[in-house]
């Protein structure tokens, strides 16, 4: 009252008038002192000079904490712009807010609000207010089991929303009333007394379906008031879970069930840990009768959810066990996971207080674009999974990423509240790795269509240089004639079909040669059949980097003789639609290949990718076992501009010890430099270039 002051709320009452309904609505709940206070403190620190760190002082730091969660939920900007977001808001919410209580307060806040709504003036704003009420907070108030405070936001809303079609409703639940007179008591008490007959203790009553309740029911079946024979909901409240179910027995012998209209939610709750049996029968009068069966501790937790499992106790604040026992022996929410591991351990009342924790929807995180669009991912989701939620072209052409303004790996886990930003290439670059890279399957799939696509367009232009090869080496032009021969003998139908074919290893280019010319002289084909080694002649050539076939995808490198822009190299053709396997020309590897003629390709690489790309080199250097002399090795390599990305060392003796060195360099040339620049160090006796 003395930091609100003078100030006044749309409908001129003072405003803390406020904070003190809020408060009210909290101890129907008979929730903790601590909610209590953060309700009639709830708006101090936004709309007064208090700082946390008086309410620290004055009310101590728990209170304090729960004060500013409140005041952050409150400063969330949900305009219509984020409406069609309603149900990512909502989560980002939960996800956000740690504390089950700070929720319960901003809920009772907007529940207030929706109360005295009639009194802001302009229309716009009670729309939009009413509107978010309905998207996010009666759904969240839905989620954490608060069944009394969703019903009377939705039907708060629903008045200011569409008043006419909620007055249409209410006119003929009125005729409804009038015609049917007390069916609802005679149902009621016929229903206690087939229960009575048995010696079953039982509480029952009825009641009409709210109005918002009953127009969504006419939207989603798309049907007429007077089609909707369910008007009516009765509950049976008994004593114990097998109560519940000799109850729907009798209930069942007593009148015909509606077939597809039972529900046991008893044995299989709903995620909020509602738990009830729901069913439909003709009963007397032949009224339709929606019908639910429960116990009073189910009851509780399905009317106030979250806040029935605090119940005054002795002037203290303690946790339900009846509820616990209501939810079937299970943590009451599946999300209070803090709470049952004190429960657990046998913590005290000030303890269970402390760990009432609610952390739902632990299953996602909540990022946000740079202009502030949300978007909800998976646990343990990465920049890529983040990059093609958001579209698939964003994806395949990511080249990196800045989390909160900074670069970070594209292995970076991301975590609520984060902002994302892509930094984009010019031409998608999607490497095989990726799918490592994510956890969302919209992410592998795509990475998994691009990598698909891009094989077949390499394996095309694979074959279509190993046929060109070949042809030319038997002195014809691929360009001179139809393949239409070949087409029709391995039952293809366009050529980019023969050339993939031919490019993973299906078909051999000699039957293609042999198809196209079937009267091919035999020392023609003796000499389109023989190797030609990689000794300066000027056949066709496949291009590695640079515009031709790409690492990973139709190439791989042996990592043996691990070649390098610079190196003379030869492809083998490798068996299963493998691709190339690229070898330098004096690989021993390549002796196991002699008898193998046509699975040899001429390769040569690109001039620019002798300037443009790293690749990675092995040395082997023998060096003097003494202090410091592995540091002036890996110093001289990184003055040279060679990148050490592993080290192996081996055969260490007194004086003497041999390490292998993998590195990444920019060719043949640099590579001989840095061996040279090792060598000139007197404490390295031998570099070699490592083979195997």
């Amino acid at each position: 009252m003395r930091m609100h002051g003078s100030q006044t709320r749309a409908s001129g009452d003072p405003y803390f008038a406020h904070p003190i309904e809020v408060a009210g609505i909290l101890t129907d709940y008979r929730l903790d002192t601590a909610t209590i206070v953060t309700a009639l403190l709830h708006d101090v620190i936004e709309d007064t000079p208090v700082t946390r760190e008086e309410i620290d002082q004055l009310f101590g730091e728990e209170i304090g904490e729960m004060v500013e969660g409140v005041t952050k939920l409150s400063r969330l900007e949900l305009n219509s712009e984020h409406t069609r977001q309603a149900e990512n808001l909502r989560k980002f919410i939960l996800a956000i807010s740690k504390d089950v209580r700070v929720l319960m307060v901003k809920l009772a806040d907007r529940l207030h609000n929706m109360r005295t709504l009639q009194f802001i003036p302009k229309q716009e704003k009670r729309e939009r207010i009413a509107r978010e009420t309905l998207d996010i907070y009666a759904p969240l108030a839905r989620s954490i089991g608060c069944h009394r405070i969703c019903s009377e936001l939705e039907e708060l809303a629903f008045k200011h929303l569409n008043p006419v079609a909620r007055d249409a409703i209410v006119r003929r639940l009125e005729a409804l009333r009038a015609e049917q007179g007390g069916a609802v008591s005679v149902v009621s008490a016929e229903i206690a007394h087939e229960l009575e007959a048995v010696g079953m203790h039982a509480r029952v009553f009825g009641r009409e379906k709210h109005p918002y309740s009953i127009w969504r029911k006419l939207q989603r079946k798309s049907i007429g008031f007077s089609q909707l024979s369910d008007i009516y909901a009765f509950r049976v409240i008994v004593d114990t879970e097998e109560d519940c179910y000799r109850a729907l027995g009798l209930i069942h012998h007593a009148w015909p069930c509606v077939p597809e209209r039972f529900k046991d939610f008893i044995s299989t709750p709903k995620r909020n840990n509602y738990r009830s049996l729901h069913t439909t029968v003709v009963g007397p009068k032949g009224i339709r009768i929606e019908m639910q069966i429960r116990t009073e501790a189910m009851d509780r937790i399905a009317e106030e959810g979250v806040a029935a499992h605090w119940r005054y106790k002795d002037k203290s604040y303690g946790f339900d066990a009846e509820a616990q026992e209501a939810a079937g022996g299970r943590d009451p929410l599946v999300n209070l996971r803090h709470l049952v591991q004190v429960l657990e351990h046998g913590g005290d009342v000030e303890e269970l207080v402390e760990h009432a924790k609610m952390e739902m929807f632990l299953d996602q995180v909540f990022v946000f674009t740079p202009k502030g669009k949300l978007i909800s991912l998976p646990r343990g989701a990465m920049p890529l999974d983040f990059a093609y939620a958001v579209h698939t072209d964003v994806g395949d052409t990511t080249i990196g990423v800045k989390v909160n303004g900074e670069l970070k790996p594209l292995r970076t886990a991301l975590n609520n509240g984060d902002v994302v930003e892509v930094i984009r290439g010019a031409k998608p670059v999607v490497p095989p790795d990726w799918r490592s890279l994510t956890v969302t399957g919209r992410a592998r799939s795509a990475i998994r269509r691009h990598i698909r696509q891009s094989e077949k367009e390499e394996f095309a232009r694979l074959g279509r240089a190993s046929i060109d090869q070949m042809f030319e080496r038997a002195g014809k032009s691929l360009k001179d004639v139809s393949l239409r021969p070949a087409l029709d003998r391995f039952a293809l139908a366009v050529e980019d079909e023969l050339f993939d074919a031919v490019g993973r290893g299906r078909v051999a280019p000699n039957q293609v040669l042999e198809t196209v010319f079937p009267g091919l002289k035999d020392t023609e084909k003796a000499a389109a059949a023989a190797r030609r080694r990689i000794e300066g002649g000027k056949g066709a050539r496949l291009y590695v980097r640079g515009g031709g076939l790409t690492a990973g995808v139709t190439l791989h490198f042996d990592p043996d003789c691990s070649p390098v822009p610079g190196d003379r190299i030869v492809g083998i053709l490798e068996p299963d639609g493998q691709g190339l396997t690229v070898h330098t020309i004096d690989c021993p590897h390549l002796a196991d290949y002699e008898d193998r003629d046509d699975l040899w390709r001429d390769l040569q690489w690109t001039p620019e990718a002798d300037r443009n790309t790293v690749s990675q080199a092995k040395l082997r250097a023998t060096i003097r076992n003494a202090p410091g002399v592995l540091g002036q090795a890996c110093t001289i390599i990184g003055e040279a501009g060679g990148n050490i990305v592993n080290l192996r060392m081996h055969h260490r003796q007194s004086d003497f010890f041999d390490v292998d060195i993998d590195l990444e360099v920019r060719d043949a040339k640099h590579l001989t430099n840095i061996a040279a620049a090792l060598r000139a160090c007197p404490s390295v006796e031998t570099v070699d270039r490592a083979r195997g």
